[in-house]
């Protein structure tokens, strides 16, 4: 018999923990990681160095809060339960100390549209969420209020999240994230940079969904990324 879905996912969440601290979008154990798994999230558990992990570390935490497993789970696990409860476009969720975007959390700063790549997380700006003790409901509500509309955020005076279809697009997206956060510290030792209008981004939301993608996949009615040339016939 080949491996069950459950333990696939154990282990791409796993090599996602330690994608973060090889990408530097993370260090030590600091951060955390969900995937959608049925009847609730399978997600990191709590303290141990992603190095040491084997499946059988990864913990299920049901819809009712409930967990089972060898190992307690995150100390976040309320967030990305809570996610995952309320967003039924997220199966993943990833959570970490990024150095950029913790600076600017830290400095409770939102991340406005000074580059057109905002668009990634969903909006015009990337939103900052007010700060609560780590691993409480307050900070789990918060973080639910600065994702409203959204797929990615800061958290006040503690790092980011990112959200995604699966764990290979939210990681992405954290990637992404963290690059802008830290391509608009770098504009503010400048000067505070030009920032684009809310017309010049929902150009930008009408196209991005479909970067990427080839003709044949692009949905009805949806903008293609760009006016591609014209194809020979072979």
């Amino acid at each position: 018999m080949g491996e069950s879905i459950e333990r696939k996912l154990r282990k791409e969440i796993i090599q996602t923990a330690l994608r973060m601290n090889e990408t530097g979008i993370n260090h030590g154990s600091s951060g955390n990681v969900s995937v959608r798994q049925d009847d609730g999230i399978l997600i990191t558990p709590s303290g141990l160095a992603y190095d040491t992990l084997v499946p059988e570390d990864i913990v299920k935490v049901f819809w009712d809060g409930s967990y089972e497993g060898r190992r307690l789970p995150s100390s976040e696990w309320r967030f990305h339960l809570d996610i995952m409860r309320e967003r039924d476009d997220v199966n993943a969720v990833i959570h970490t100390h990024a150095t950029a975007c913790t600076t600017l959390a830290c400095l409770r700063m939102d991340i406005p549209a000074f580059h057109y790549m905002i668009a990634v997380a969903g909006g015009n700006s990337i939103r900052c969420s007010d700060y609560a003790r780590f691993g409480t409901q307050e900070l789990s509500d918060h973080i639910l209020k600065a994702l409203e509309n959204r797929a990615a955020c800061l958290m006040g005076n503690h790092g980011m999240l990112a959200t995604g279809k699966d764990l290979a697009r939210a990681f992405g997206l954290a990637i992404e994230v963290e690059n802008l956060a830290e391509v608009y510290w770098r504009t503010l030792q400048v000067q505070r940079p030009v920032i684009l209008t809310d017309g010049q981004i929902d150009e930008v939301l009408e196209r991005i969904g479909a970067y990427g993608k080839q003709p044949e996949e692009i949905a009805d009615g949806q903008m293609p990324a760009f006016e591609a040339p014209l194809k020979r016939a072979s």
